[in-house]
């Protein structure tokens, strides 16, 4: 590339730059809404453990072994109770009443533990949110549990002396699996990649991209679009600029303000949300890799849009099932082999599963090629296919 071209480059970028500093909405837009959008989705995606849930308890067994039992799962920090009267009797209209789970003690419930024939407790649940009403069974699990082992020591405790003599007399290996049986068996867990179990650390790159492929792709996806609204376009072409030199200084002012969006997001996550960064070679390369692929997208929109508006709405049916179907906020595993597929097409799919493997996995280049190799060839093909809607318009 000669000096002339890098003379034309420059300035073409230079009167975008220009169209985006004397823009002060775009401008506003890009100073706040980064932060404020990495602080809102952090805050949101911060924690993956459901606590807090309304719920209703209502005891109708009113007795010492209940009230043990009332005092172990009001501790349950899955749950936010509220005790109702044991005449109520529209127990199971949550919507009425206000919660997402009501748990009921019947009458009768301790007298059917001390028959061995325990009743169980009855417990309703909202199915809408299904991720909610899992944690809420969960959490009543636990605490039957937990208070089964308390009321199982109670039981050894208070044994007679008769019986404490009678299990000495049983053989040793006996009393061993006596006692095995006793207590509850557990596995030995090691989190690994994500040792203290923050969510935040999962979702980050999901944040990043959707921040920047929101703002990128809409604002570049106008640029083309306000020039052919505004008439400068077709003098643009008829200048002695090539279109790649117009492709290519219309991309630089928003990638130089891209990169100082991602230095902006990931400052903010690392002070605010103390998420740490590892490789930072590779994850500049991710970076940057996914920005191009995105301007490109949004350059190619803008190229075969005639209108801003057009351009926005262009986006938009783009932005809407990238944001679902990514994987940036839920394992791709959970999605249907089908839309597995088709995720493969959004560059944010690559990019958060590159981001993933470097800065929790700790991974090797070996692991994520594939996906720097697709991001290398999205940024090739759109910015080729805006170039070649250009000529189509120079016609």
């Amino acid at each position: 590339m000669n000096s002339a071209s890098l003379h034309a480059i420059a300035s073409v970028a230079y009167k975008e730059f220009l169209h985006i500093y004397r823009d002060r909405r775009v401008l506003l837009l890009l100073l706040i809404l980064p932060p404020l959008f990495t602080l809102l989705f952090g805050h949101a995606f911060e924690t993956s453990e459901i606590s807090d849930v309304p719920a209703m308890l209502i005891n109708r067994d009113n007795n010492a072994r209940t009230q043990r039992f009332i005092d172990i799962v009001l501790q349950n920090k899955t749950f936010r109770w509220r005790q109702a009267p044991p005449e109520i009797t529209n127990e199971s209209d949550l919507l009425a009443n206000r919660v997402q789970a009501t748990l009921v003690i019947p009458q009768g419930w301790s007298d059917s533990l001390s028959a061995g024939n325990p009743k169980p407790l009855p417990l309703y649940l909202d199915g809408s949110d299904i991720n909610t009403a899992s944690a809420a069974e969960g959490g009543v699990q636990k605490s039957l549990a937990d208070f089964q082992v308390k009321e199982r020591d109670l039981i050894v405790e208070n044994l007679p002396d008769e019986v404490i003599e009678l299990g000495k007399k049983l053989p040793v290996q006996i009393r061993k699996q006596f006692v095995s049986l006793m207590e509850a068996w557990t596995a030995e867990s090691k989190v690994l990649y994500n040792p203290k179990s923050r969510f935040i650390d999962y979702v980050i790159p999901g944040i990043i991209g959707l921040i920047l492929q929101l703002l990128t792709v809409t604002l570049m996806a106008c640029t083309l679009a306000r020039e052919r609204e505004s008439g400068t376009l077709y003098q643009l072409m008829v200048t002695s600029l090539k279109r790649g030199e117009i492709v290519i200084g219309k991309i630089l002012p928003y990638l130089g303000v891209s990169i100082v969006l991602i230095a902006v997001i990931t400052l903010v996550a690392g002070f605010h949300f103390h998420v740490q960064f590892y490789q930072p070679p590779a994850l500049i390369l991710i970076c940057l890799l996914f920005l191009l692929c995105s301007l490109g997208l949004g350059l190619l929109i803008s190229a075969f849009s005639k209108t801003q508006t057009q351009a926005i709405q262009f986006s938009v049916f783009f932005l809407l099932p990238v944001f679902v179907l990514s994987g940036a906020f839920a394992p791709l595993e959970q999605l249907p082999q089908v839309i597995q597929y088709l995720s493969e097409v959004f560059p944010l799919t690559h990019f958060c599963r590159a981001f993933r493997l470097v800065n929790m996995y700790h991974a090797g280049p070996e692991f994520y090629l594939v996906d720097l190799v697709v991001l290398f060839a999205g940024a090739l093909v759109t910015f080729i296919g805006a170039a070649f809607l250009l000529r189509r318009i120079e016609e």
